[in-house]
C-alpha cells in the first residue's frame, strides 16, 4: 500500500504520470494515467475520508516520521459531553456542545512503568530530581513539586522501586510490571515526562517547568486537552457511552463490574478476574484489550489519564468551539477514562473528574499527544 501511495503522491506533486507498459494496480481507473481520479478512488477505499489522509501526507512530505507508539487522530468535529442519557450522567458533562479539532497524534498506550522508570534514572543522573521519604521531587529553585511515589511502607501501590541510587520496576506476585501503566504519578510528573521525551527526540519541550504553562505553539509532546481526549476516546463513534459502543464487559476493559448499571453486561462481577491478584493495583499490561477504531488502547478502564486542562465544573457552558485549550486557571487538573478500580459509570467517555495536580493515586496515569 505504501508503494501505491508514494506513486500516487509523486503523480500529484510532479504531474500526471503516464503508464507506458501494462497499467499497474495504482492506475485503478484504467486510463493508464496515475492522477487525481485514481487518488480519489484509492483514498475512499483505504481511509474513512480525505481528512484522515491529510495528516499522513503532511508527515510523509515533511519527512517527519511518526513514532511507532503514536497514531494520527484526523481533524474533525464531534459532539462533546453526555448525549446518551442525561439522567445517568452529571451536570459537569453538560451541555453537550460541538467541538472542532485539528489533527494530532496520540499515544496508542498509556505510559508504562518501564518508560517512566527510564525517565527517572535519566533525571536523577542529571540532578533534576531528588528522592525524599519515598517521593520524587524536582530540584529546581522555588517550590518543590512532587513527580511520583516510589514503593514504600506508606505507598505499597507504587510499582517503581528506588534503591542504591537507581530506579527499577517491581514484580508483583511474580509478574513483571514493566508493561503495566505508570501509577502514583502527579500531573507535574506527567508534564515533566513530556518535556523529557521531547528532548530525547530533538523536539521542542511544551512545558515551562517553573510556571507549568503549556506552550501550544511548540511541537513537542504534551498531555491531551480534555476535548482531544474525548474525541480520540470515542473512536469515530458518536453519542456512545464507551469507545466501542453502549455496553461494557470484562472482555472489553479492566474495570470493576457491577449489576447496578444496566449497560454493564459482564458475565463476571467485581474487579477483573484476570488481574485481581489480591495486591493493589489491579492494572493490566497496556494493550491487553482490543483498541478502538483509532487504534488506541485502554481509553476506558485500567487507569484514568491526566489531561492538560484545568478542571472547571461549568467550563462546557463557555468552551470555545475550535481547539479548546481548557480554562486558564484552576485548582485541579482533569482526569479521564475510569480505571481498574472504578465501575462502569466512571468508564463512560463523557465522565470528567478533577484532582489537584500534585495528587498521586494507584488508579491514575497518563498518555501523550503530539501536534502535527
Amino acid at each position: 500500500m505504501k508503494k501505491a501511495l508514494w506513486f500516487l503522491l509523486s503523480g500529484l506533486v510532479f504531474g500526471n504520470l503516464p503508464v507506458l507498459a501494462d497499467c499497474p494496480s495504482e492506475d485503478v481507473t484504467g486510463d493508464c494515467f496515475v492522477d487525481l481520479e485514481d487518488f480519489a478512488v484509492l483514498s475512499s477505499q483505504w481511509l474513512n475520508n480525505l481528512a484522515d489522509f491529510e495528516p499522513l501526507v503532511s508527515q510523509w512530505l515533511t519527512g517527519n516520521r511518526l513514532p511507532e507508539d503514536m497514531v494520527i487522530i484526523p481533524a474533525g468535529t464531534f459532539r462533546m459531553g453526555n448525549s446518551t442519557n442525561t439522567v445517568e450522567g452529571s451536570n459537569e458533562e453538560l451541555p453537550v456542545h460541538t467541538v472542532t479539532l485539528n489533527s494530532f497524534a496520540m499515544g496508542k498506550y498509556d505510559i508504562t512503568n518501564e518508560q517512566y522508570c527510564a525517565f527517572l534514572n535519566f533525571a536523577l543522573e542529571k540532578g533534576w530530581i531528588v528522592v525524599s521519604n519515598g517521593q520524587v521531587h524536582t530540584t529546581a529553585p522555588g517550590p518543590s513539586f512532587p513527580y511520583c511515589d516510589t514503593a514504600s511502607v506508606s505507598v505499597p501501590t507504587s510499582q517503581i522501586a528506588y534503591s542504591g541510587g537507581q530506579f527499577s520496576v517491581r514484580t508483583k506476585v511474580g509478574r513483571d510490571m514493566s508493561k503495566d501503566p505508570m501509577v502514583q504519578v502527579s500531573w507535574y510528573g506527567a508534564a515533566a515526562y513530556c518535556n523529557w521525551r521531547s528532548q530525547q527526540e530533538g523536539k521542542e519541550p511544551c512545558y515551562n517547568l517553573s510556571t507549568w504553562a503549556c506552550d501550544f505553539t511548540k511541537k513537542g509532546y504534551r498531555l491531551p486537552t480534555e476535548a482531544e481526549w474525548e474525541y480520540a476516546a470515542r473512536g469515530k463513534l458518536s453519542g456512545k457511552r464507551f469507545p466501542w459502543g453502549d455496553t461494557i464487559t470484562h472482555s472489553l476493559a479492566n474495570y470493576s463490574s457491577s449489576s447496578s448499571y444496566s449497560y454493564d453486561t459482564s458475565l463476571t462481577r467485581g474487579y477483573h478476574p484476570t488481574w485481581n491478584d489480591g495486591i493493589i493495583p489491579y492494572t493490566s499490561p497496556v494493550g491487553s484489550f482490543s483498541p478502538n477504531d483509532y487504534g488506541l488502547y485502554d481509553m476506558a478502564g485500567n487507569i484514568s489519564g491526566w489531561c492538560n486542562d484545568w478542571y472547571s465544573l461549568t467550563y462546557y457552558s463557555s468552551s470555545p468551539q475550535s481547539n479548546p485549550p481548557g480554562p486558564t486557571t484552576g485548582s485541579a487538573r482533569v482526569l479521564r477514562g475510569g480505571s481498574w478500580y472504578t465501575q462502569a459509570y466512571a468508564c463512560r467517555v463523557s465522565v470528567r473528574i478533577g484532582h489537584t495536580p500534585d495528587a498521586r493515586t494507584y488508579r491514575s496515569g497518563f498518555r501523550l499527544v503530539l501536534d502535527l
